[in-house]
């Protein structure tokens, strides 16, 4: 059994993973050891290359245990109250103990490392609708009792990471959820039913918006439109990370200028190795760098969609549906950020750039997509009685395996 079950593993979606964390680990080390030299950080270049190595040490750990895990536990009351609870409270914690870092109290600090609930609660909002749609699968078309609760819980989640605040982070969950929550086999009806809530929600927000709009409109989110709409008419203020961002991703041409060669990162273009560690790339790497990067991620969202299409379990579905559109989000929205497509964000590169909790939070999600694609393929290759149409769930797919029913 345990040969089947290691034949089931989807190994190209692991090679994809570690190749594009070990590509982030390089370029961490070439985008940071200008900035890193500084006494601030003790003089020494391979400060962030030394953080982003143990993280991602860390998160390998995470990512076989989750791996390996059977996905079915988390959907368990047990489990999932402890996941639910446990992304509340650390985001409420925050507001009581959390540090302050570029305008967010987002942090919680363990050491002299910080952690940032949000990005967790992005796995665990995965994790809770797709446990409790895939339970509604009978009446899922009764939008008040099957609709409407967990769009509650999400919103709640949505608006205490906005209060840290941290904007980009709640536009993210609340796009990852709109995701499952479409894919989750509503009909055209309760689809409806969920547009007009939204536009509902909008005008009644709008009032709030509007007495706190001193603080929600700070001049820094400001700044960042006026930089977006003009950016080489403010390329000495709010324009000036887009307008380097721009050189160097110009710089670098089909070739690049050869690895550790970039000029951008001498202090020109802020946040080099976090939210703009793609145009240290393309500036270094050039076209094929850059296409290094998009070919596998945009494989990992590939495979991801597949694997949901597939999977003829809903819970083991919405998951592959709700982690890989996260990848593809935030991939979009960083990219989107660095090419003046859209305002700036401050939202990662997935796998790439420094950032501790994002490899975290990544890494255990891979592994338990991987999970669900070896559960699938297991199922597809070796179950042999009580086979199920592919358009109908298959209650008894795990039995050879374990199960937690």
């Amino acid at each position: 059994m345990l040969k089947k079950i290691l034949k089931s593993y989807d190994y190209t979606l692991v090679l994809a993973v570690f190749l594009l964390c070990s590509f982030g680990l390089v370029m961490v080390y070439s985008a940071s050891m200008v900035i890193a030299s500084a006494p601030k950080f003790g003089e020494n270049p391979s400060f962030f290359f030394d953080r982003q190595k143990m993280a991602l040490l860390v998160g390998a750990v995470a990512f076989f245990v989750t791996m390996i895990l059977p996905y079915k536990l988390y959907a368990t009351k047990k489990i999932l109250l402890l996941i639910v609870l446990g992304s509340v409270a650390m985001l409420l914690l925050v507001f009581v103990v959390g540090h302050t870092a570029n305008n967010a109290q987002s942090w919680i600090m363990v050491g002299a490392r910080g952690i940032q609930p949000s990005e967790f609660t992005k796995l665990s909002v995965i994790i809770y609708l797709a446990a409790v749609y895939s339970k509604k699968q009978s009446y899922i078309d009764q939008f008040d009792k099957a609709v409407m609760p967990p769009i509650i819980f999400t919103l709640f989640i949505c608006i205490t990471v906005a209060i840290q605040p941290d904007y980009g982070t709640a536009f993210i969950i609340g796009l990852i959820a709109l995701t499952v929550i479409v894919c989750s086999g509503m009909g055209i009806r309760s689809l409806g039913k969920l547009l007009l809530l939204g536009l509902i929600t909008a005008v009644l927000l709008s009032p709030v918006i509007f007495f706190l709009s001193d603080e929600i409109f700070s001049q820094e989110r400001i700044g960042r439109f006026v930089g977006f709409l003009d950016p080489f008419g403010e390329a000495e203020d709010d324009g000036h990370q887009l307008v380097n961002s721009y050189i160097a991703l110009g710089a670098g041409g089909w070739k690049g200028l050869g690895l550790g060669q970039s000029i951008q990162k001498f202090n020109y273009l802020p946040e080099a190795h976090t939210d703009f560690i793609m145009a240290v790339i393309a500036e270094e790497l050039g076209l094929f760098g850059v296409l290094f990067v998009l070919i596998l991620l945009a494989y990992i969202v590939f495979r991801g969609f597949q694997i949901a299409r597939k999977c003829t379990d809903p819970f083991g579905s919405l998951l592959a549906v709700g982690i890989s559109s996260m990848v593809a989000i935030q991939t979009f929205i960083n990219l989107g950020g660095l090419t003046g497509l859209i305002p700036i964000t401050g939202v990662t590169l997935p796998f790439i750039s420094y950032g501790g909790s994002s490899l975290l939070l990544l890494m255990a999600s891979m592994g338990i997509l991987i999970n669900v694609s070896m559960f699938t393929n297991y199922h597809s290759m070796y179950s042999t009685k009580d086979k199920k149409p592919q358009n109908q769930p298959a209650r008894t797919y795990q039995k050879n395996y374990v199960s937690y029913r």
